[in-house]
């Protein structure tokens, strides 16, 4: 899985405008959190990008990053939650999981 860092709050312009492109997928992850770790894991071992077509992932370290994590959710209008993955399409959250909801095959269907 090719991860793009999410380090600045200015990236989530971008995400936005990728938005209008192609689905973007948003991973909040906690380090020191177990649960977080499994599901990266998780989706890490599952990742096909042949099923999610052009989904652009980003991963987000929520110990390092807390500022842009806080604006993720004014922007995207979703509650904080870790660890968390959202879909954003057309500049909108159209998909949104956490802890062990979080699923490839949820992504998968989310995108298709």
């Amino acid at each position: 899985m090719n991860w793009n860092q999410l380090t600045e709050v200015e990236q989530l312009q971008t995400i936005k405008e990728e938005s209008y492109n192609y689905p973007v997928l948003i991973l909040k992850h906690s380090t020191t959190c177990s649960i977080s770790s499994t599901a990266l894991n998780r989706l890490e071992r599952n990742w096909k990008q042949e099923k999610v077509g052009e989904l652009k992932p980003y991963y987000l370290d929520l110990l390092r990053y807390r500022p842009i994590s806080n604006e993720i959710a004014n922007l995207f209008k979703v509650e904080h939650q870790s660890p968390q993955v959202l879909i954003i399409q057309n500049g909108e959250c159209v998909y949104e999981a956490s802890h062990f909801e979080i699923s490839f095959a949820e992504l998968e269907g989310a995108v298709a």
